[in-house]
């Protein structure tokens, strides 16, 4: 066999095995993409939208590793105005109070809402007025029910038997879960005199014990489950 002919096979031959490894290293990028993005709502009237830095990074970790799903750990602010809501199958939203949503806002959320999105509130203390009172722009046709306790929101990968775990007292009061539900569809999940938000924060940040951070993870994992479709 020539010299010449032998370089061309060899040149072949290398140039497929280029074409392989960039198959396989598509493959690989596609294998490890995130199947789904989480973010947290910014919204208008000057409350703390943007609290609780470290709750949703922990809550995905947790997901990603209890639930073995695929969530990315980059977990933006999008306001609730923005066309780039529809892209996030679960939106958290939390504060101590002062939301006021536009007409145009409230129409939006609806439409993610309806589309089949899924709202997590969780009131760090002071959000109640408003929540009841801004939402009323988003569904004005429905009222906040409280979940009972055999909803299979609190009986996912987690059993809550009953209901919400208790994270921070805030006015001595029990934890409760509302819901706001569409054609018989939980969309939205409120709650209230709990935090859970504040129960998915670094150790670092309130302290809380390690038992405590556990429920309101797995209760968050729940919401999660739910979301994505769970029973």
């Amino acid at each position: 066999m020539s010299e010449k002919i032998i370089i061309v096979i060899r040149s072949i031959l290398g140039g497929l095995l280029i074409a392989i490894f960039h198959i396989q290293g598509l493959a690989q990028t596609e294998i490890s993409s995130p199947t789904y993005g989480f973010a947290v709502m910014q919204y208008g009237g000057g409350g703390d939208w943007y609290s609780n830095p470290t709750s949703m990074p922990n809550l995905v970790k947790f997901c990603n590793e209890e639930l073995a799903i695929n969530v990315s750990d980059k977990v933006p602010y999008v306001s609730v105005g923005s066309a780039e809501i529809s892209m996030y199958p679960f939106i958290h939203m939390t504060g101590h109070g002062n939301v006021v949503l536009s007409t145009s806002e409230a129409r939006n959320l609806r439409t993610y809402l309806e589309a089949g999105g899924f709202l997590h509130i969780s009131d760090n203390y002071g959000m109640d007025k408003y929540i009841r009172q801004e939402f009323k722009k988003v569904f004005p046709e429905y009222d906040w029910v409280e979940i009972p306790f055999e909803h299979p929101v609190y009986h996912q990968k987690f059993d809550f038997h009953q209901g919400l775990p208790k994270i921070h007292e805030h006015d001595d009061n029990p934890p409760r879960g509302f819901g706001i539900f569409h054609d018989g569809r939980l969309v939205c999940f409120y709650d209230h005199e709990c935090d859970l938000g504040d129960g998915w924060e670094d150790y670092q940040v309130h302290r809380d014990p390690e038992e405590v951070r556990l429920l309101a993870l797995q209760m968050g994992a729940n919401l999660v489950q739910f979301a994505l479709g769970g029973d």
